[in-house]
């Protein structure tokens, strides 16, 4: 599951702040453009990872480290997050972690226990989301989702969790070996769901997904939270 990056210091929270600007804007006017052109959304399109569910490996390492500066190292150096993305492009546990055991041979046991009790760098659903779905649900909109998230780690976790039962279809990108923003990955998806050019909306919280959606023909927009959401859909013509 692939998370937002945070940037340091004032210039990268300017530029920050104003690309997210920049894509409220080119989501405003993707919507309008819709909107004239009389754009019939038939079908939303979900993100997985913090935007119905939250995801973190500390969840799980605060847990195994006490210490505070220790965990932020590990985290930095050793578990990370670009690490971990290998699982999503499709490659498997074992794999990266004997790699990374011959890296760090002292953090051997502490790797070995990524696998295994990755469950538990999921905390709980996005605030506010999984109601969205049912309600979206209820309404009888199609509802499907593309993913970033490892095939085995995706095998575990799909039990837990029965809101998926009123998913059409998913795309998990390490089963298909395509990750987002990969325009492959959207191309499969239009495909496989029957959603051509302005018939569906894809919501997501990372802005380079986002884009690739818009580029694929679909409205997009970028997740801040339930409330925003709803209303992007609300401004799609979804009716709830």
């Amino acid at each position: 599951m692939r998370g937002s990056t945070g940037d340091d210091g004032l210039n990268n929270a300017g530029s920050a702040s104003a690309g997210a600007a920049f894509s409220r804007a080119r989501e405003h006017a993707a919507f309008s453009r819709a909107r004239e052109q009389q754009a019939e959304v038939q079908a939303v399109v979900f993100d997985v990872g913090h935007v119905l569910y939250d995801w973190d490996p500390r969840f799980l390492y605060e847990k195994l480290i006490a210490d505070a500066d220790r965990l932020d190292w590990f985290l930095g150096h050793v578990v990370t997050r670009q690490w971990h993305f290998q699982h999503d492009a499709g490659r498997p546990f074992v794999e990266t972690a004997a790699e990374l055991a011959a890296l760090f041979p002292a953090e051997a046991g502490l790797i070995a226990q990524y696998g295994p009790r990755w469950l538990e760098t999921i905390p709980g659903p996005v605030p506010g989301s999984l109601e969205l779905v049912r309600e979206l649900a209820a309404a009888q909109v199609p509802l499907y989702a593309i993913t970033n998230f490892a095939h085995e780690f995706w095998a575990m976790f799909r039990p837990t969790a029965p809101i998926f039962d009123l998913f059409r279809d998913i795309i998990v990108s390490g089963t298909e070996k395509l990750v987002k923003p990969d325009p492959a990955i959207y191309q499969l998806a239009q495909a496989r769901f029957g959603l051509g050019g302005g018939a569906a909306i894809f919501i997501d919280d990372n802005a380079a997904n986002v884009r690739a959606a818009q580029d694929s023909g679909w409205l997009a927009h970028r997740f801040e939270g339930a409330a925003g959401a709803r209303a992007a859909l609300l401004a799609a013509g979804i009716r709830l």
